[in-house]
């Protein structure tokens, strides 16, 4: 039998027993890999979590464990990730899932989809529901293993050059739209635009689009979308909580050790809540500036929130009816969804509403 058959059948306690344990840790002692982020550098949160992400992994291995960080563009396209992941180019990469719904309208589920979870939510259905569990078998079909890795929490609705009266001011916008949220948009006359984050200032700048989102006040003002576009408009219903995933390559990942596996694991949920709490404090004082710099603050008219809710359950009727990879994991998640909401509604929502009218 081959050495490494051995070892891969014999388990942990069998290469103890035969005393074949030091060759196996010495062999593993160190470990140099490269995570593709699908964002640029000079966003601290977005890019930076695969920064901490790294340095939770080099800590917890005693420096045995050695991950570098690599930008949007460095390695592969910010949309590249996904099969450079796939096809073993990087062992790693952290993104947005929704960027491959062209691929499979499936991969949103991971993120966000309109009218979707919150943060909270997405997080309970992921580690205590079946969300995990769905998305492993559905992730192993391409050779890849997620893992939660990061959210932004509700997200705004983007910075327009015109001001949105009604639903009939969408039509014929050129709106940059993250991943999934072009399908709902389509519906109320919306021409979506699928631009990695790097290069939206400039398409704005120029007029190639009309309007854009991206996350909130702190990644927006460090973007500048402020100088070229006055209104800011909220919620961004497309984004109530959108999840960034850590991939991990499966062949790579199968040939780590069970300490390896539980760091990787550990690791990426420390740095998705870093990510999280990052956000939450950041994006008050940002969203201070904004105004203060006279940027326009409005909120999404009601006919606006309406039509989009009857188009996103317009689409996903589609999808159930054509799709079986969707319909198995979202039959799940709208059923946490509307449990969920039934619960927020007499416990955070109802303290967040009261809370929010009184002057503290």
């Amino acid at each position: 039998m081959e050495r490494r058959n051995f070892v891969r059948g014999a388990g942990l306690a069998g290469i103890l027993a035969a005393g074949a344990a030091p060759a196996i840790v010495h062999a593993q002692a160190n470990i140099r890999w490269r995570i593709a982020s699908s964002f640029p550098k000079s966003l601290d949160t977005l890019f930076g979590v695969c920064d901490v992400f790294a340095k939770h992994m080099k800590d917890m291995s005693g420096g045995k464990f050695i991950i570098t960080t690599h930008a949007a563009g460095e390695l592969m396209p910010a949309f590249g990730v996904l099969d450079g992941v796939s096809n073993g180019t990087v062992e790693m990469a952290n993104t947005a899932p929704y960027y491959f719904f062209g691929k499979d309208p499936t991969y949103a589920l991971d993120c966000a989809i309109p009218f979707g979870l919150n943060q909270r939510q997405m997080n309970a259905w992921m580690y205590e529901g079946n969300g995990l569990k769905l998305f492993r078998e559905f992730y192993a079909k391409v050779g890849i293993v997620n893992f939660p890795m990061g959210n932004t929490g509700a997200q705004m609705g983007g910075w327009y050059r015109k001001e949105i009266k009604s639903v009939n001011d969408l039509k014929g916008l050129k709106f940059r739209a993250g991943g999934f949220a072009g399908k709902v948009l389509e519906k109320l006359g919306v021409v979506p635009q699928n631009i990695p984050g790097g290069e939206i200032y400039q398409a704005l700048e120029k007029g190639t689009i009309d309007a854009a989102e991206w996350v909130g006040p702190y990644d927006d003002l460090k973007l500048g979308f402020n100088k070229v576009a006055p209104f800011y408009y909220y919620p961004g219903w497309w984004e109530g909580g959108p999840q960034l995933s850590l991939y991990v390559n499966q062949k790579a990942y199968d040939g780590l050790s069970a300490d390896y596996k539980a760091m990787i694991e550990a690791a990426s949920q420390a740095a998705g809540t870093d990510m999280m709490a990052k956000y939450d404090y950041r994006n008050p004082a940002a969203l201070k500036q904004l105004v203060a710099g006279g940027s326009k603050l409005q909120r999404f008219p009601k006919d606006v929130m309406d039509a989009a809710f009857k188009a996103a359950m317009e689409v996903y009727a589609d999808l159930n009816a054509t799709n079986p990879a969707w319909k198995k994991i979202y039959d799940d998640y709208a059923t946490y969804r509307r449990d969920a909401n039934l619960w927020f509604r007499f416990t955070e929502s109802a303290f967040d509403d009261f809370m929010q009218q009184q002057k503290l």
